[in-house]
């Protein structure tokens, strides 16, 4: 499964490699929300949740569905700007009809909510069918799409807000650090595309990115099937220190094509045993699982919507989610009535490492 992007006929120069604030302080807010998908920046996240006011921790917890388990695509610019304030400027150019069905997305937990066929702004019935897959991801999902869906405007000006206060209580800290490795691989990239060529440099990125044979697509390993074009706007990537382990693409219709790709370098990983391996190589050796965890490990999702997005049942859903839950590649949480899945991505990025160390034991 792949996305792809047609780059056919595009001058090399609408390739572009460039650090963007907002992006990054979207990753970084991600690894608040998900500590779990960033172990090593575990300690990082807590000095900053200890030192955050009790009001800005809220209104982080208000919104943040935005960059939880993906991130709205106004807040992976397409055109980064040297600061945060000028990229907010650009958000806040966006039209509501634009920027609410982008916050749908992210909140509602899953590209459904383009189906309908009008805008939850104007039509009662895309209104209602927002809000009720956002009901289905829990009751700060529903609050912040009712809140959205009645007064955007407040809510813009509430999100942009909430990010400028994260600029003074941790991000202008943090990007001054980040800055240098950021920079420096920014040196790299472009000197690959000038020297190299678009291949070199795609290759640099990711070994989830390359340039397709003929020279006319970027294809990037994404969860499902997706197809995007570049053409006049071009591509932009962000790299990204905060980001890792993920590969973050826009490709929504009416959004430039941006990849924002991870630039540290990953943590060593704790050894397990060599039962423990087996168990979780078995686990994973059916393509059903393997489909599931591609879901999960964009954030927790219940039976029912693995069944949805897979055309499963939801009895051969759970069983395969106990095979995995077996294997301790996942936790179960339940929130009301919904019972929520969730990948232990820390064990699975060290599965190869742990079954490497189990064999030379």
């Amino acid at each position: 499964m792949t996305l792809r992007i047609d780059i056919s006929g595009l001058p090399s120069e609408r390739l572009r490699f460039a650090a963007s604030p907002l992006a990054e302080l979207t990753a970084m807010l991600h690894v608040l929300a998900e500590p779990g998908h960033h172990p090593q920046f575990a300690d990082w996240a807590g000095e900053v949740w200890a030192g955050l006011r009790p009001e800005l921790a809220e209104r982080l917890r208000e919104a943040e569905f935005l960059w939880r388990s993906s991130q709205a695509d106004f807040l992976i610019p397409a055109r980064p700007r040297p600061t945060l304030a000028e990229e907010l400027d650009e958000v806040d150019r966006i039209d509501d009809e634009t920027y609410v069905t982008a916050a749908l997305v992210t909140t509602c937990g899953s590209n459904r909510v383009h189906l309908a066929a009008s805008s939850p702004l104007t039509d009662a019935t895309a209104r209602e069918r927002a809000l009720d897959l956002a009901q289905a991801r829990g009751a700060r999902q529903e609050a912040f799409a009712e809140r959205l869906l009645a007064a955007p405007s407040a809510v813009r000006a509430r999100v942009r807000h909430t990010l400028e206060q994260c600029a003074e209580a941790f991000f202008d800290a943090a990007w001054a650090g980040v800055a240098v490795q950021l920079a420096t691989d920014l040196r790299r990239k472009n000197d690959l595309l000038k020297r190299q060529g678009i291949g070199a440099a795609l290759a640099s990125v990711s070994g989830a990115v390359a340039l397709a044979p003929d020279g006319d697509c970027i294809i990037v390993d994404k969860l499902q099937d997706k197809t995007t074009a570049a053409h006049g706007a071009g591509v932009t990537f962000i790299p990204s220190v905060f980001g890792r382990p993920h590969l973050v693409a826009v490709h929504a219709p009416g959004w430039q094509p941006v990849v924002q790709y991870p630039v540290a370098e990953p943590g060593p990983s704790e050894p397990v045993s060599l039962e423990t391996v087996t168990l979780r190589l078995e686990a994973l050796a059916h393509p059903v699982r393997l489909r599931l965890l591609r879901t999960l490990a964009r954030g927790p999702h219940t039976t029912g919507e693995l069944a949805h997005t897979w055309e499963l049942s939801p009895p051969e859903v759970s069983r395969h989610l106990a095979a995995l839950r077996r294997a301790g590649l996942l936790t179960a949480r339940r929130h009301g009535r919904y019972v929520r899945y969730t990948l232990n991505l820390p064990d699975l990025t060290a599965l190869g490492t742990d079954l490497l160390a189990a064999v030379l034991r």
